[in-house]
């Protein structure tokens, strides 16, 4: 016996047809006359995260190749990149090695000061608000 009979088929069209939110007071009226409402669904907006720069501090102690070597390993800058962030710490004060989010560039700051601990040099990075 088949799951939908022509009948069943018919009440299924016509309850497809119908409105689907009528309101309840007229749920009931004899003539079929419903209200709809509209609802209309705005996206809601979704900001975007603040963002960091991770900051390398000039020092007398550490050497330039070991600055070169932080920028590429931790920052993925290639040689030239880093020559150029290098030259900015050692000029400025300070060079900034990227922008990211908070947790990133906290994450990456704190990898840097611990290599550059285990290895003995003072170079220091920070975290500064990018805006």
């Amino acid at each position: 016996m088949p799951i939908f009979s022509t009948t069943n088929c018919n009440e299924l069209h016509q309850l497809i047809q119908q409105p689907l939110l009528a309101s309840q007071d007229d749920a009931n009226e004899p003539d079929g006359n419903h209200d709809l409402q509209v609802i209309e669904q705005t996206a809601p907006k979704v900001a975007h995260p603040s963002l960091y720069k991770a900051v390398l501090l000039n020092d007398d102690y550490t050497p330039m190749e070991f600055v070169i070597d932080i920028l590429a390993r931790f920052f993925n800058h290639n040689e030239e990149q880093a020559t150029q962030i290098m030259l900015a710490v050692h000029t400025q004060g300070k060079g900034v090695c990227g922008t990211y989010t908070k947790d990133v560039a906290e994450t990456k700051a704190m990898q840097v000061n611990q290599y550059a601990r285990q290895h003995k040099h003072p170079l220091l990075c920070e975290v500064e608000s990018a805006s």
